[in-house]
């Protein structure tokens, strides 16, 4: 099969490496020149794993628009639908709620949609962006040629492992407008993968792509709660609480993301939670959880501030960790840049360091002075590197996540574990 993509970036770029990888020639075109750039000479700015050794010894071709929709079968479009900053979950919520910026993917649907035209001949385009259920029909179909044969498929992937994500997924999820379009398509990732593919209407897709997101968001957000309950009840571990939970994998939970730590992050949940809420507000829902599962996030990490400052006892205050979570030095909607901010807000100077996205410990260790006073140190994110981390004695270390070592010339507060 001929595939195109119509944006490489950090998901059109692994998602096109992927389905070379499965013997299909793969073309595409981006408007960062930039980013044609980084491709031309075989590197990327981010972290994700196998797309440096796959980009390599990749033939992906780069074409214009133009050249794209002449040399594809199927054009797959990951274009962005960004939140403004506001929205990213780095700082507090705004009063107001928005829908997603669909403008990057309304020009470029435009422009595809033209240039199908100016080719003449019926061309298979399988959306890929997050949208709010109903977006597609409203906001996209109205735009494009009858030429086009529309699918759209979300994928369930995250930022870091996004080819592994890619190729084994749990399901395909294909939201079907055009039936000989999807038939091709099932054809297609019977190549790709053996997973279940679970077709429904384009809305459902739309719904259940953000649905998804959302759920992890819940599953994060009930587990810092009982975290917080352990740290005051007495004789009690979230750890513990949350294995016996675990278990009941079959019909309630499975054991991902049930583990008290630090709210989530990334591009996709904090502002998915929040187009949720203005989608339920626009739709007069009688109870808005999704505010309430931002609120909860925010709250979660001001009563963790708050715990910073009752521990500090004078000490200067480091959170350790900005990305948002271990597997990658992305910072969107990293909830320790929350936590930095909210901290800022109360009038406490913090610093904040990651092993992955600053300079070397060495510089670092000079410049804030860890290696002779002891200091606060907060486990915003989950590095390894931090169980190694060269603690002044006299030190205390907050650790969320529980994963510290143990450590007699330190005071360790293992947040959620009050046996």
């Amino acid at each position: 099969m001929k595939v195109g993509f119509l944006g490489l970036g950090k998901l059109g770029l692994p998602v096109a490496l992927a389905i070379e990888s499965k013997g299909h020639y793969v073309c595409g075109t981006d408007i960062s020149k930039k980013t044609i750039e980084n491709i031309n000479e075989k590197k990327i700015e981010y972290k994700e794993i196998w797309v440096d050794e796959y980009l390599k010894n990749s033939k992906l071709d780069i074409f214009d628009i133009d050249g794209v929709v002449k040399n594809s079968d199927i054009i797959f479009v990951p274009i962005q639908t960004p939140h403004e900053e506001k929205y990213e979950g780095i700082t507090r919520i705004p009063k107001e709620r928005a829908d997603f910026d669909y403008q990057f993917l309304i020009d470029g649907m435009k422009n595809l949609s033209a240039s199908i035209d100016k080719i003449g001949k019926d061309k298979i385009v399988i959306i890929i962006s997050t949208v709010l259920p109903g977006t597609i029909r409203s906001k996209i179909k109205p735009l494009l040629s009858d030429k086009i044969k529309l699918c759209y498929n979300p994928f369930f992937i995250a930022m870091g492992s996004t080819m592994r994500d890619f190729l084994h997924p749990e399901f395909v999820l294909f939201g079907v407008d055009d039936l000989n379009a999807y038939k091709v398509c099932k054809e297609f990732y019977k190549s790709i993968t053996s997973a279940p593919l679970y077709d429904t209407t384009i809305e459902n897709a739309e719904l259940i792509k953000v649905a998804y997101n959302t759920m992890i968001s819940t599953k994060i957000a009930f587990s810092n709660t009982l975290m917080e309950l352990c740290h005051k009840l007495p004789n009690t571990n979230v750890d513990d609480v949350t294995n016996a939970l675990k278990l009941a994998n079959r019909r309630l939970i499975s054991g991902y993301y049930m583990d008290g730590g630090m709210g989530d992050g990334g591009g996709c949940h904090p502002r998915d939670n929040i187009a949720m809420s203005y989608l339920s507000n626009q739709l007069n829902i009688s109870h808005n959880w999704f505010e309430h599962i931002m609120k909860q996030r925010e709250n979660q990490t001001d009563w963790l501030a708050d715990l910073i400052i009752e521990n500090s006892n004078n000490l200067k205050i480091n959170i350790l960790g900005k990305s948002f979570k271990a597997e990658s030095n992305l910072t969107l909607g990293s909830p320790s840049i929350l936590l930095k901010n909210i901290l800022e807000e109360k009038n406490i100077k913090v610093k904040i360091w990651d092993p992955i996205i600053d300079k070397k410990l060495e510089f670092y260790k000079k410049e804030y002075f860890w290696d002779t006073e002891p200091q606060l140190f907060f486990i915003g994110t989950k590095h390894e590197e931090f169980n190694k981390f060269p603690f002044y004695p006299g030190s205390v270390v907050i650790d969320p996540w529980r994963y510290l070592s143990g450590n007699k010339n330190i005071k360790l507060i293992r947040v959620g574990d009050n046996k």
